[in-house]
C-alpha cells in the first residue's frame, strides 16, 4: 500500500492533539498501514504484531502486518511503497546520500549474530565451516549481508568453499532439525523463539566471533561487539558476536502528525513490546535516538522533543 497523500493525512490528523506520553487524545479516522517485518518466527514479526494491535486500538489505525525475507526487503518495500513502516537493521538502512528517503521513528533493540552450528568440538571458528550445508540467510535479509562479511574475514568464499543454502530462519531451523544442514546465519534478538526451541531438542553450538570482529568493526563502523549469554540458549559457554542496531523507519514524506502519533504510540507499548519478546526491554527514550547514520523523522523529532519536557 503506498504512504498516506501528505495533505490527506495532515487533514485527518489536524485534531490529533500534542498531549503527554501515555495520551491517545481522539483517534483519526481509520486508515490502514502495511508494516513489514521479516520471518514469523523472528523478533520483528512479534514486535510488528504489538504495534498494530496499539495503533489500533490507539489512534484507530488498521495495520497488516507483513511477513518478509527481512531487512534489505523491507526497504525495498518502503521504498516502492509497499510498506508504510518497517523494521531494519541499520547497516541495511543506511546511504552515504545526503537526500535518502528513508527517515527513523526510533531505535529498536539489537540483534545479535548467531552462527548456528551442530555441536563438534572440532568446529571453533568460522574458517571451520568449509565444505559444510550452511545457510547464508534469505535472499534480500540483511543476515545474508552480514554472513557475507563475516565470511570475507574467515576468508570463505561462500559461493565456492561452502554449500550454500538461501533460508529463513523457520526454514533453516527445520532444516538443522532433520539432519539437513550443517550450519546457519541468523541476526535476531535474544532469545530468538526459533533458535531456543532448536538448542531444546538438537545438540547445537554457536561459534564465537571474536577473532574476526576487530577487523570487520574497522571496515563497518555500524556494527558493535557483544556477548550472547550462555544461559540464553542452555549453552556451556557464553559467545562474542557481532552486534547491530534495529531501527524502525518510515518514508520522509510521512506528514509529520502521523509519525508523531506512531512515536507515541510505540512508548506507550512498551510493556508489551518487553512481552512479546524480551529484547524489546532495551527500547527506552533517550536510547531511542540513536538512530545515525539515519536521520529521525521530523515528526518522530517533535515526539522527542515534547517527551523531554515532561
Amino acid at each position: 500500500m503506498p504512504p498516506f497523500p501528505r495533505r490527506t493525512a495532515l487533514a485527518l490528523l489536524a485534531g490529533l492533539p500534542l498531549c503527554a506520553a501515555g495520551c491517545t487524545g481522539s483517534p483519526p479516522p481509520v486508515r490502514r498501514l502495511t508494516i513489514g517485518t521479516g520471518s514469523a518466527d523472528g523478533v520483528y514479526f512479534a514486535l510488528g504484531q504489538v504495534l498494530a494491535r496499539t495503533w489500533a486500538d490507539q489512534l484507530g489505525i488498521r495495520s497488516e502486518v507483513r511477513t518478509t525475507a527481512g531487512s534489505v526487503a523491507n526497504i525495498e518495500l518502503l521504498r516502492s511503497g509497499g510498506a508504510d513502516v518497517v523494521f531494519s537493521q541499520v547497516d541495511a538502512a543506511a546511504e552515504p546520500t545526503p537526500d535518502s528517503p528513508l527517515r527513523a521513528l526510533a531505535r529498536m533493540h539489537d540483534d545479535y549474530m548467531h552462527v548456528v552450528v551442530r555441536r563438534n568440538p572440532e568446529i571453533t571458528n568460522l574458517s571451520e565451516l568449509r565444505g559444510m550445508r550452511v545457510s547464508m540467510g534469505a535472499e534480500r535479509s540483511g543476515v545474508q549481508m552480514i554472513a557475507r562479511r563475516l565470511l570475507a574475514e574467515a576468508p570463505i568464499d561462500p559461493d565456492r568453499d561452502l554449500q550454500t543454502e538461501r533460508l529463513s530462519i523457520d526454514e533453516s531451523v527445520r532444516e538443522m532439525a532433520e539432519g539437513r544442514l550443517d550450519a546457519f546465519f541468523w541476526s535476531g534478538g535474544l532469545p530468538t523463539a526459533g533458535v531456543r526451541r532448536l538448542a531444546e531438542e538438537t545438540p547445537i553450538q554457536l561459534l564465537d566471533l571474536g577473532h574476526v570482529l576487530a577487523a570487520l568493526r574497522r571496515r563497518y563502523r555500524v556494527y558493535d561487539q557483544g556477548t550472547i549469554p550462555a544461559s540464553t540458549y542452555r549453552l556451556g559457554n557464553p559467545v562474542t558476536t557481532l552486534v547491530v542496531r534495529n531501527l524502525l523507519l518510515v518514508r520522509a514524506d510521512m506528514p509529520d502528525d502521523l509519525a508523531e502519533a506512531l512515536t507515541r504510540g510505540l512508548f506507550t507499548a512498551l510493556d508489551g513490546l518487553a512481552r512479546a519478546n524480551k529484547a524489546a526491554a532495551t527500547i527506552g527514550v533517550r536510547a531511542a535516538i540513536g538512530t545515525a547514520p539515519l536521520p529521525l523523522h521530523p515528526g518522530a523529532e517533535r515526539y522527542y522533543r515534547d517527551a523531554k519536557k515532561q
